[in-house]
């Protein structure tokens, strides 16, 4: 069997740089053929290439090319994944979702908002806060599990006065277990206006002054 020893520093460097200069699988392969071949027509008759290292190149193509065709499969079910992340994003507009936030606007006599538990709580409590922070009137929601849930507010402050449609109030949220604090985030209502796509293809929310939300930062819809 021949023996092939490896090559030189300086053909490694060369073979090295111009694989990775190249940006497909094919034309990967084919310079790596190219020097491949070069390098055996003008190895040492006496000191000639070694198979494994050769074997071991050849090995090392098939890999960076099956990365690559790899990739662009991922990259194409990605791209599928957000197209259809969109077009069912279309069936919010116009119906009111959960999002992050700490305001809550009166309507129609009441105002509605919503929570996420980061654990089950035996105890929650939604303040809600006029402009100084001060608290105008506490809600009392009792147990509940991980996760989001929605509230309701009558616009009552605890002195029975009654908050006017098209006010903003500010909430703040606590929750405990056993005595322990729960992580809890406040939650806004706001009305979907429309649907566009970002760049990627993902869909994004236009949520009026509530401003422009990616479809995941919905915590759920009313």
């Amino acid at each position: 069997m021949t023996t092939i020893t490896p090559t030189t520093p300086a053909t490694s460097a060369a073979t090295s740089s111009s694989v990775g200069s190249l940006t497909s699988a094919a034309d990967q392969q084919d310079r790596f053929m190219k020097l491949l071949v070069a390098q055996m027509q003008n190895q040492d008759p006496l000191n000639p290439m070694d198979n494994a290292q050769m074997t071991s190149q050849v090995a090392q193509i098939n890999t960076v090319g099956g990365i690559e065709k790899l990739n662009t499969t991922v990259n194409s079910l990605l791209s599928a994944f957000n197209r259809m992340q969109a077009q069912s994003a279309t069936q919010l507009v116009g119906r009111q979702v959960l999002v992050e936030g700490s305001q809550v606007q009166m309507a129609n006599g009441a105002a509605t908002g919503g929570v996420t538990l980061d654990a089950a709580a035996d105890t929650v409590n939604v303040d809600v806060l006029d402009d100084a922070g001060q608290t105008l009137r506490t809600l009392s929601l009792g147990s509940s599990p991980a996760g989001t849930r929605s509230f309701s507010w009558d616009g009552l402050t605890s002195d029975g006065r009654q908050a006017a449609d098209g006010s903003s109030w500010r909430i703040r949220v606590s929750a405990t277990s056993g005595g322990k604090a729960v992580g809890a985030t406040a939650l806004t209502t706001a009305t979907v206006r429309s649907v566009s796509q970002a760049s990627d293809g993902s869909a994004l929310l236009d949520l009026g002054s509530a401003g422009v939300v990616a479809q995941d930062a919905v915590r759920a819809s009313l």
